[in-house]
């Protein structure tokens, strides 16, 4: 059985990105895709930059990646561009939008947020109607594999910061599997631990074969990252101290 990694959300925390990085390699996994959101909220944005890109075989475009380069106007966003160098800013602005696989007969495609948009939020508590809308085939995914017509049948994606696994089904279709992995850099669930996922399949197998998907939560030293902002000099640190130390995104 193939293994591969699926990681989000990393915002500039480099002491949980190097904790997931080390689970991943004690677990004999050399496949790891990102989905996104290298930068904000934490303090070594640029760093999670260039890790992200010597650890990933892919990663796609987030929010934050997207909007990183546009003119910021809050100061915690005009910090978090000034860390960033033109080189850096223009490989986040060309990250593709998703990323499709296929293992053991399941088409998999990886987003950061929706297949509508990296800003369309889709909530682990919503609708069926929301949730069936993320398989759907849209201008910025294209036909899974460019194969007209053709749709993915599991769909992983990051953003919200809050792993979990449900299966789907409507009446076109069934067996469908929708994944969030969670953050590694800010989880919002209550544990204050990275988060990621682990698919298990057959790479690149098309027929039928044991398949699934795993949630790991990884512990790291919450108090180093908190220590390396409070160095950085980061704008809104005590959210940023709340929110690494709670597991949870203050309202």
């Amino acid at each position: 059985m193939d293994n591969i990694a699926i990681i989000s959300d990393i915002h500039g925390n480099i002491p949980a990105l190097e904790a997931v990085a080390s689970d991943i390699r004690n677990r004999g996994i050399r496949r790891i895709i990102c989905l996104g959101d290298l930068v904000g909220k934490g303090p070594q944005p640029a760093e999670a930059v260039e890790r992200i890109r010597e650890l990933c075989e892919m990663t796609v475009l987030g929010n934050w990646d997207l909007g990183i380069g546009r003119p910021q106007v809050l100061e915690a966003g005009k910090w978090q561009l000034q860390q960033l160098s033109a080189s850096r800013l223009n490989y986040l602005a060309q990250l593709p939008f998703c990323a499709e696989l296929t293992m053991s007969g399941r088409r998999i495609r990886l987003v950061h947020a929706s297949a509508k948009s990296v800003y369309h939020r889709v909530h682990r508590e919503a609708n069926k109607e929301e949730q069936l809308a993320m398989f759907a085939n849209t201008e910025l995914t294209g036909d899974f594999d460019g194969i007209s017509g053709l749709a993915p049948d599991v769909v992983g994606y990051g953003d919200i910061h809050v792993p979990f696994v449900h299966t789907l089904e409507s009446k076109e279709r069934q067996g469908l599997m929708l994944f969030n992995t969670g953050s590694v850099g800010a989880p919002y669930d209550g544990l204050a631990q990275a988060s990621y996922a682990i698919l298990e399949g057959i790479a690149n197998e098309t027929r039928p074969a044991p398949f699934s998907v795993r949630l790991v939560r990884v512990p790291y030293d919450v108090e180093r990252v908190i220590a390396i902002a409070e160095r950085a000099g980061m704008p809104q640190l005590d959210r940023f101290c709340y929110e690494m130390r709670a597991g949870l995104e203050q309202q």
